[in-house]
């Protein structure tokens, strides 16, 4: 025979103090480990998606990233012979560029933070069509303008539209400002290719990595295999989401561990304020507990009634937890990126997976928390408490 719910719920209405700090101390554990999982979340988000399914990046073999890879203008003009790689009127729809790091100061706290700064080809918007120009124009080639990233535009001081700046050997003229849909590129300064070269005292006709649209997504095996067969190229292709999804891990993996540690160390301290809640409840209400067992109530209710109940407190924290943690998602934020040491702009993104997470975490303290005082409660002298009437 099972006790009522409805009587678990009397009897934490009754105990709403306790109860209350222990649903305080659920929810602020829930709030902190979905925070970090959504931090850990958005960060590779705005990576992954800064990938397209039908573009590839070309890169030296073995290279890590673009910053450690470098292609000739022979190699590029290899790969836009490739029958796989998409054309349109203004030829084939391959950007090579070039990657460096500049030192710009962020506009909160004024001191200077890494920005990637991309050398690119008229075709890139081509390319990558998730960006968009939203301010002034795209820049022309052989000329010392750039556009920036909404993100960047936002972070960094000194890249207004029509704003110049010193980056490298030269000073450069922002004319544009794009929108890359919350990806990578965001928070990056593009400029010409083979200005840039020139500013840094490299040659021009030396890039770091070609960005390809495919004709079709499904070409990627096919334009691999024709890169690999060519004795002329020692290259490797990825497909682009692939790319980015590699460089999201360090970070990401850095996030979730660090935050699962938080989580783990305030959620020792939630189950201390679930157990002292329950014991409090065994102590205050051994006369019921004896009562209900002399008529007819088994140990295995005892049990389960003070179970349920600390599950019905954790429940509450959690709900509590994961609805004070919503206001957080969209909230932009900004981290260093390990791969390529760049500031990246990147969002909280909460989704209904992290918070099923939650509760279940919260679940877990409550039955961490809620099954000792339950068995204490099931384990009680029956005749005692009641001669104690």
């Amino acid at each position: 025979m099972a006790i009522p719910v409805a009587y678990n719920l009397r009897s934490a209405k009754e105990r709403w103090t306790s109860s209350l700090v222990a649903v305080l101390g659920i929810a602020g554990t829930v709030g902190v480990f979905v925070a970090m999982l959504a931090l850990a979340r958005g960060f590779k988000a705005t990576l992954t998606t800064s990938g397209l399914p039908q573009n590839a990046i070309v890169q030296r073999s073995g290279a890590d990233t673009e910053m450690t890879s470098i292609l000739t203008l022979e190699e590029v003009r290899i790969i836009e012979d490739t029958p796989q790689v998409a054309r349109d009127e203004s030829g084939p729809l391959v950007s090579p560029e070039v990657v460096v790091i500049a030192a710009l100061p962020l506009r909160d706290t004024g001191t200077d933070a890494n920005v990637q700064v991309r050398g690119v080809s008229p075709r890139v918007l081509g390319v990558r069509r998730q960006v968009k120009m939203v301010e002034g124009r795209f820049l022309r080639p052989g000329l010392a303008e750039a556009v920036v990233g909404k993100g960047a535009q936002n972070a960094y001081a000194g890249l207004d539209l029509g704003a110049t700046v010193r980056i490298g050997a030269g000073t450069w003229t922002i004319v544009g400002v794009f929108d890359g849909k919350g990806t990578a590129f965001d928070s990056e300064v593009w400029a010409d290719a083979a200005t840039l070269n020139g500013f840094y005292q490299r040659p021009p006709s030396v890039f770091q990595a070609a960005t390809v649209r495919l004709v079709s997504a499904d070409d990627f095996a096919a334009f691999e295999a024709t890169l690999e067969g060519d004795p002329r190229l020692t290259v490797q292709a990825l497909r682009e989401r692939t790319y980015y999804e590699n460089q999201s891990q360090i970070v990401t993996t850095l996030i979730t561990v660090l935050g699962t540690l938080v989580a783990a160390v305030m959620g020792l301290g939630a189950v201390f304020g679930a157990l002292n809640t329950m014991y409090s409840a065994v102590s205050e209400r051994s006369r019921e507990i004896a009562v209900l067992r002399a008529i007819g109530f088994g140990g295995g209710a005892i049990v389960l009634s003070f179970f349920v109940e600390a599950l019905l407190i954790a429940f509450v924290g959690g709900l509590v937890g994961c609805v004070a943690v919503l206001p957080v998602n969209g909230l932009t934020t900004g981290t260093i990126n390990w791969q390529t040491f760049s500031h990246l702009a990147f969002a909280f993104r909460i989704t209904p997976d992290l918070l099923a997470w939650g509760m279940v975490f919260a679940l877990m303290m409550g039955a961490v928390g809620g099954l000792p005082p339950a068995i204490r409660a099931a384990r009680a002298n029956v005749a005692t408490t009641l001669r104690a009437l």
